[in-house]
């Protein structure tokens, strides 16, 4: 296997890892309303576990407010309950057959917090992106060593993994930088 073949091979790997943290990190909550905060919380209904856009329409009203329109009434007690026990800080309040979360202002301690749950996601992608250089570095290293990849294609392969890992962290950093912007308001 040439060692351009190694690298093209973990670079959808790696924008898989940009992709997951993408959606973790929009699940975060700022002082904005958002969809993703809420559709992939899981509740308990007829004894098995759905996520929230499987039992209703989710839609937002305003800026800082959430409405959750479930397809049927008797799911509402659950979802109201899934959104309470997330610990996404959401107050759900059912009104007739919705139910609406009111985003308030994030308090300091709240917003310290969020902070701080962003900068582990970060740790976590550029672990994984760490990861997967670290598995491409291997197969070419064994490439070498039985003698199908020559030293100089080595050596460049290893400089063309550290751009390809600084390409994507600063990816990673790029999409903190604007959520860390969405949390401090």
């Amino acid at each position: 296997m040439e060692h351009e073949e190694i690298i093209d091979n973990i670079k959808p790997e790696m924008d898989k890892v940009i992709s997951f943290f993408q959606r973790e990190i929009d699940k975060i909550r700022t002082g904005r309303a958002s969809v993703s905060l809420v559709e992939d919380i899981t509740a308990d209904c007829f004894g098995q576990k759905f996520s929230i856009k499987q039992l209703g329409a989710i839609t937002l009203s305003g800026p800082q407010q959430i409405l959750i329109q479930p397809w049927d009434k008797s799911y509402l007690e659950s979802i109201e309950s899934a959104i309470r026990q997330s610990g996404r800080g959401l107050s759900p309040v059912v009104d007739k057959d919705v139910i609406r979360i009111n985003l308030s202002a994030l308090t300091g301690e709240f917003r310290s917090n969020l902070l701080k749950i962003l900068s582990e996601k970060q740790e976590e992608a550029r672990k994984t992106i760490r990861r997967w250089r670290e598995e491409a570095w291997k197969k070419v290293q064994d490439g070498f060593k039985n003698g199908e990849i020559r030293e100089d294609d080595k050596f460049r392969a290893k400089d063309t993994l550290q751009d390809l890992v600084e390409q994507y962290y600063e990816k990673i950093e790029d999409i903190g930088n604007r959520k860390r912007k969405e949390i401090n308001g």
